[in-house]
């Protein structure tokens, strides 16, 4: 075998036995392990991190169907590829278009899929680490099954480390052991592919030993003179978001745009961009600047509407703006102690005063008995308990300590006075 091929696909699983991880797809008497043992699977969505096993689970199914197999990057593919891979599959007997990354496909590309594969003539394997829901049409959803890969935890991880010692020969001629694994699966992030491609890495920088351990320090001197690898390349992915979306919280325009620079210039998808831009909105700001939530949804929807390059200008807009604006992560801590509530406290019983009363007979129990109408009363306002008698009076949103949050808190001290002690 080339030495020069990565690691990561020297040593791919050929068989469902040979996977590390993802049991509750590929274990015995899963599910989608039964369908491919009985040669019958539908088209399918396979949505998990990167490194999980989705393009290795695809090459398994046509393997073991023994049935033709087309694979295109829906980054470089369009309309006339896949067309061609149709027209193609028409000729045989069955076949299995497999498209990596299909939730960059937009619409028409993705519609060219839809008679195909309704007609049978090819069963569709996409891979996608963002939401179908968000991110593959309706129709062409609907004809297909989505099955969710799992982030591989540490005891994988270790696995696939310790099987690409086992089998890769160019590894095990080098009687590689592992003394520590802790840089190696934080630096990967749980990515499958980018855990062996850093093994490989380190391994390299191993000379002149008949056998060598690896050490965390090993690792992170490696890393540190490569990193810049992972970077072109977008293996630093999840990283780079991150750095991205706490400078925004940081309020720091300068480092935003940066990091913003570094996703597009790596070929980030810009439609994922927007939508953390949309989340960060609530998550960080929300209502010290309502504003800021308007115009991460303007921003993604002209995202969507515009496209690369152009797209680039709007999420610099957005992304200084929302750095330069005053925060508070409010919203987050108010939802996050009413879940907390709720897993606590089960379900409650909603107060009869403001249940729904349809029927005679509720009305009759005393639903809806004492209800006062907010707006009937000054200033639109009737101080009643509208949570459940268990947690009357539980204050579970605190406004944040910024300019408009603290008018918040007036007027909602004004209301109940001493009730929630805002």
């Amino acid at each position: 075998m080339n030495q020069h091929i990565p690691l990561a696909e020297r040593i791919r699983p050929h068989s469902l036995d040979d996977m590390i991880g993802q049991e509750h797809l590929v274990g015995r008497g899963s599910i989608l392990r039964t369908a491919i043992e009985h040669g019958r699977i539908p088209s399918i969505i396979f949505w998990g991190p990167p490194g999980t096993g989705k393009t290795t689970l695809a090459n398994i199914i046509a393997s073991h169907l023994k049935v033709p197999f087309f694979q295109l990057s829906a980054i470089s593919a369009g309309v006339k590829e896949v067309r061609e891979v149709i027209a193609e599959a028409r000729e045989k007997t069955g076949a299995v278009l497999f498209i990596d990354e299909i939730h960059r496909f937009n619409k028409g590309q993705q519609d060219a899929l839809l008679g195909a594969v309704e007609k049978g003539i090819i069963t569709l394997i996409g891979a996608t680490t963002e939401n179908p829901s968000f991110e593959v049409n309706a129709a062409l959803l609907s004809r297909c099954q989505v099955y969710v890969l799992k982030a591989l935890d540490k005891k994988d991880l270790v696995q696939l480390m310790e099987s690409a010692l086992q089998k890769d020969v160019y590894l095990r001629d080098k009687k590689i052991s592992l003394k520590e694994t802790e840089a190696l699966l934080n630096i990967s992030g749980g990515d499958g592919r980018k855990l062996l491609n850093l093994l490989e890495m380190v391994a390299e920088a191993i000379t002149g030993e008949r056998s060598a351990i690896i050490t965390d320090e090993l690792v992170m001197k490696v890393a540190q003179k490569r990193i810049a690898l992972y970077d072109k390349s977008g293996e630093q992915h999840y990283d780079i978001i991150s750095a991205f979306i706490k400078s925004i919280r940081g309020s720091d325009p300068n480092a935003a745009v940066y990091w913003l620079a570094r996703m597009i210039e790596g070929g980030e998808d810009v439609k994922f961009i927007a939508r953390r831009l949309v989340i960060l909105s609530s998550e960080d700001i929300g209502n010290a600047n309502p504003t800021a939530l308007v115009m991460a949804n303007a921003c993604f929807d002209a995202v969507n509407k515009i496209g690369f390059p152009e797209s680039s200008i709007i999420l610099s807009q957005c992304a200084t703006y929302l750095a330069a604006s005053p925060k508070s992560n409010a919203a987050v801590a108010a939802i996050g102690e009413a879940m907390s509530i709720v897993k606590k406290t089960g379900d409650l019983p909603v107060p009869l005063h403001i249940r729904n009363a349809p029927t005679k007979l509720m009305k009759d129990l005393g639903y809806g008995k004492e209800y006062a109408y907010s707006h009937n009363y000054e200033n639109n306002f009737s101080p009643q308990e509208y949570l459940p008698d268990a947690i009357a009076g539980k204050k579970i949103y605190d406004p944040g300590k910024n300019a408009r949050e603290e008018e918040l808190r007036k007027y909602l001290r004004q209301l109940w006075k001493e009730k929630y002690n805002y």
